[in-house]
């Protein structure tokens, strides 16, 4: 299976008429500030420092591009929800995130960082309400599931299993663990599929 461990640092951009063209395909990971989403990233790359782990949340400030191959591409968006971010600056990046995820054609799925202790906050709500709408593939990587019991672990999951199941039927959701490396080959079957079809 392919883990995806030739990538590299494509671009970086903070407006989206700087975003590249090219005829591949991208998968975007997204998130709150600090729920795990560069250590998802650098977990299913097997690279320590691709993407930038801060304990200072709200430091992904840009949209970042990664190349996996010529034709595939991650995207790590600006993680969002952190109070200390001046308004304006917010205001920008919910417009950027929002028109990136609703207009951008190479964009083949999104994969959605939640903390498995905080799940379904209202602006997770917000991005999957952005983002179900263009009939795209959603998955949900619940993090940090070493944090609690495998059985209160698997409760989390089956609740926000139930509750996807009716309001985005198009998302799946599974556990995930950076620092366990739970749910990687899990992960890396998901994403592998999308990049299979352009």
């Amino acid at each position: 299976m392919s883990r995806f461990q030739n990538v590299t640092f494509y671009t970086s951009v903070n407006d989206a008429r700087d975003l590249p063209l090219h005829s591949g395909i991208e998968v975007a990971f997204a998130g709150r500030s600090n729920a795990g989403k560069s250590s998802a990233i650098n977990t299913l790359t097997n690279r320590n420092r691709l993407a930038f782990v801060s304990k200072t949340p709200g430091r992904t400030q840009q949209i970042n591009f990664f190349q996996l191959n010529t034709e595939h591409f991650f995207v790590d968006l600006p993680g969002y929800g952190y109070a200390k971010v001046p308004y304006s600056v917010r205001q920008y990046w919910e417009k950027l995130l929002s028109d990136y995820l609703q207009t951008r054609e190479s964009l083949k799925g999104l994969v959605l960082i939640m903390d498995i202790r905080h799940p379904l906050k209202s602006l997770d709500i917000q991005m999957l309400d952005w983002f179900a709408p263009t009939g795209k593939a959603i998955h949900i990587l619940l993090t940090k599931a070493d944090k609690l019991s495998r059985q209160q672990a698997n409760i989390t999951l089956k609740e926000v299993t139930l509750y996807l199941r009716k309001a985005y039927p198009q998302c799946s959701v599974q556990l995930f663990s950076s620092l366990a490396a739970t749910g990687v080959e899990d992960a890396t079957i998901v994403i592998n599929e999308w990049l299979k079809t352009n």
